[in-house]
Parts: structure tokens; sequence; C-alpha cells
């Protein structure tokens, strides 16, 4: 990859600023890119040109179903440029190219699944009687800013920024600065389906200087915020300054509930998918294994087993097991594995940072002889570290799933279908997966209970996120 320089996108343009931040590529940590370094003055022009774009009812004024095929346009972009997009997101990002690809193609579905519901945003009517005519509107939020998180960045952008476009809001992404590169193609394919000045922004600047100060704005409508709890709760101090309206995606200890009649492939198949795709770096990853004590040597001898396997290397030789984002990420992993070990839970296989690799690799990690209490069971590592934990009856394995301050996702397997409906209605989460684990889709509701936040992303129910519900109460003269 070049070393070209990227800029930020207010209102229209393409703008530099006067610092800039390199971006290491993780398999490296070398330079692969710097980017202009956005400042408060970037950030208030954001904010005006936003509000501005809002206020003019330019994206509302038309009828809806210009917003559709806008919509639709820009998802024509994103597959145009998707190949691209891609080299340059395994490049800064670390992951595989065909994961890479795949954000891509998963940002043009959130812009065609939203796209036809743009047109659909319908009030309902309310009977009161004689004499009263009383019905609902729903109004855009107007300046939605949206913080977006460096592990999947793309798709996680489109999920909000999608929904946020189809309700007619002006939106201002603030980029991750670990990895921002992504998000400049993908906006460089929404500008080329003919967005008008202000209705996206795009800043890459430091979360604590940039990010904090347009939170704290009261130009701001709504903030969307996908990251860690400690910033999360940062972010919502600033926002009940201005009763500013949140939805926010936070950490996650998720569980995986496992009876001795499951189905061992699928077990298999969803551990590799849910703790060590991107190196474990999901906020729904699977990183608790909860297993019927009668089958828990065998499950995890088999995971194990399937770990020692799994190749490991540079996104773009599309590996199993990527490096992590940075050499910090790296060694807090590090940390939270030496502690687990120390606390008493039993190494099964890796365990610790990968010596002799030149970027940020992490060895695949699983963990036995985990009790409920110890770190490595209720801290998010973010990492390619599973938590093995042995249970006895279904009832103590749900009070173990929910025994965190997290409630994201959960999942259970088993071939008895009441079991898993008993256990699915009492797991404290936002998501249930059964028999397969990311068995969702765009189409599926996602978001936590606790300290995994609050609010929905993802399909029809998200887009009412984006919106005001306003009523209008009408007493009819002459009846």
């Amino acid at each position: 990859m070049n070393s070209r320089h990227w800029l930020n996108y207010i209102d229209g343009q393409w703008v530099d600023s006067e610092q800039r931040l390199t971006i290491l590529a993780p398999a490296t940590n070398q330079p692969v890119a710097t980017i202009a370094q956005a400042s408060e003055g970037d950030a208030e022009r954001a904010l005006n040109a936003a509000r501005r774009c809002a206020d003019s009812g330019e994206l509302t004024h038309a009828r809806p179903a210009h917003r559709v095929t806008w919509l639709l346009r820009i998802a024509e972009e994103i597959r145009a440029i998707a190949d691209e997009g891609a080299r340059i997101l395994c490049a800064e990002n670390g992951k595989t190219l065909r994961d890479a690809k795949g954000e891509f193609d998963e940002a043009a579905r959130y812009f065609e699944y939203y796209a036809g519901m743009a047109d659909k945003i319908e009030g309902t009517s309310i009977p009161l009687g004689n004499g009263y005519m009383d019905f609902t509107l729903y109004d855009p939020m107007g300046v939605s800013l949206q913080i977006v998180p460096w592990n999947f960045p793309v798709s996680i952008c489109a999920r909000s920024l999608a929904p946020a476009l189809a309700a007619g809001n002006a939106v201002i992404v603030k980029s991750p600065e670990l990895s921002p590169l992504g998000l400049c193609v993908l906006v460089e394919a929404i500008e080329r389906a003919g967005t008008p000045p202000g209705a996206v922004n795009l800043l890459c600047g430091r979360g604590r200087e940039v990010g904090a100060y347009m939170a704290s704005s009261n130009k701001v409508d709504q903030i969307v915020f996908t990251g860690s709890v400690p910033t999360g709760q940062t972010i919502l101090r600033s926002a009940a300054e201005n009763a500013v309206p949140c939805v926010m995606e936070l950490g996650g200890k998720s569980a995986a509930l496992v009876f001795p009649d499951a189905d061992r492939e699928q077990i298999l198949t969803s551990v590799r998918d849910g703790i060590f795709f991107n190196a474990g770096q999901v906020c729904s990853a699977m990183s608790r294994i909860l297993i019927h004590r009668s089958i828990y040597d065998e499950i995890v001898n088999s995971i194990v087993e399937m770990v020692d396997g799994f190749s490991i290397g540079a996104g773009e030789e599309n590996p199993v097991i990527t490096p992590v984002i940075s050499a910090g990420q790296l060694t807090g992993i590090d940390v939270l594995c030496h502690s687990a070990q120390e606390e008493g839970a039993v190494v099964a296989t890796g365990g610790e940072r990968l010596s002799g690799m030149a970027g940020n690799f992490m060895a695949p990690t699983v963990f036995r002889d985990v009790t409920p209490e110890m770190s490595i069971a209720q801290i998010e590592v973010f990492g390619p570290v599973l938590a093995a934990i042995a249970f006895d009856t279904e009832e103590e394995a749900i009070a173990i799933a929910n025994g965190t301050e997290f409630g994201l996702v959960a999942g259970v397997f088993t071939q008895d279908l009441n079991r898993a409906l008993r256990c699915s209605r009492r797991l404290r989460a936002g998501q249930v997966f059964v028999n397969e684990w990311y068995a969702g889709g765009i189409e599926t509701p996602f978001g936590g209970v606790g300290l995994s936040g609050y609010g929905r992303e993802k399909g029809q129910e998200a887009l009412y996120s984006y919106v005001r519900t306003k009523n209008l109460a009408i007493r009819i003269k002459g009846e």
C-alpha cells in the first residue's frame, strides 16, 4: 500500500488539517499512510455544516422516494469500490482481505436495506371520537453524531449511517484514530452518489479532544456510540448536559451454554467464528463457553485440537488468526492472560503473545478450569481468548451466564427445543443465538442491557432510533 495522505470530509469538501496522524499496519507496525488530524475548529465547521443541512430541510422536503433512490445509488457506489477499499482496510486494520471485502459488501447491504424503508416511515391515526382528529408524525432527529470503533469501522458506520440518512438526518462520523482509512473510501463512494453538502461529514481526530468536543455540543441532536464502557460513560455524561438522546453499544462478556446433546460440529464452528474471528476483537464475541461437566473434557480437548491447527499471519494471507489492532491492545490482552493464570486458570493452549513476529500477534488462547469469579470470566478481553467454565445444572449455567455486568448476546447449544427456549427467555442479553453463534443478520435487532448499553441497531427497529415521534391532536370545528 502506498503512503497516501488522507483528508477529512466537511460540508462537501475534502480538507486538510495542520496536524496529521500516522496509521500503522498491525501486521508489521510499519506506517501505511497518514491522515489529517481534525481539530476543534474542524469539528465546529462540521457541526455548523450538519446543522445547516438538517435545518434547511433539503433531506426531508422532497418525497421520501428521493431518499430511496439516493441510498440505492450509495449502495452501488460502495460495491464499485469494495475491492479497493478492502485492500486499504486490510492493511490498516489487520483483518483478512476476505473479511475486509465482507465489510464493504455488508455496508452496501445496509444502504439497500434501509433504502427499502425510507418511504415507509408511517405514523398512526388515534381515535378520539367525534370532533377530533389525532395522528402521529415521525420527524428526523436532526444532527446525528456517530462515533465509530476500529474493529469493524466500515460496516458499523454503515449500520448507523444508512438508517440515519433514510430518516432524513444530517450526520457527522467521528472515525477511529487506529483505523480511519476505510471510512474515507466509504465516504468517497457516498460523495459520488450525489450527497448534499453537510449531509455526511467525516472527521478523524483524538476521541478525548474532537470526540469530546462534539459530544458536548448543543448543535448535536443525537449521539450513536460503539466502543468501550468507560468511553461510553464519559459521552453519556456530556450528553446529559444537553439532554441529548443516545444509542449505546458497549462491551460484552457473552456466554455460550453447551449441553450434552449439542451437535459437536456446530459447537466447533461457532467457537471458531465466535471468539477467534477478527482476532476476538468483537463486542459480541463468545468469550465464555459454559460446558456441562459430563462433556467438559471432551469439548475442551476438541477445541484445543482445532485451535492448534489455526493458521496465523497477516490479513493479506487470509489466515484464521490475524494481528490485534495495536501494540497497546496486545499488551492489555497479555496482562489479562497472566492475571488469569495467577488466579488459577489453566492454559490449555496459547496464553501469550507470539514472539518472533513483527506485528501485534496474540496466540489463540483457551483457558480451562475457569471459575465464574475470575477476572478472565468477568472482564472483556477483546482478543482471541476463550474461557471454558464447567456447570452441572441448567439453573447453574444460567446463573453463571447472567453473572457479569454485561448483557449483549448469549448462546444455547442443545437439540432440546424446550430447553433452548427456557434458557433463551432467562438469559440476560439483547440477542440470543441457538445452535449457531452470529445466527442473526442485518435484519435482526442488535443491542444490549446492563453495561452493554441500550438502544438497538440493525433491523426495522433501529430506524426508529433516528426519528422523534410528534403527535398532532386537532379539534374539528362544527363537530
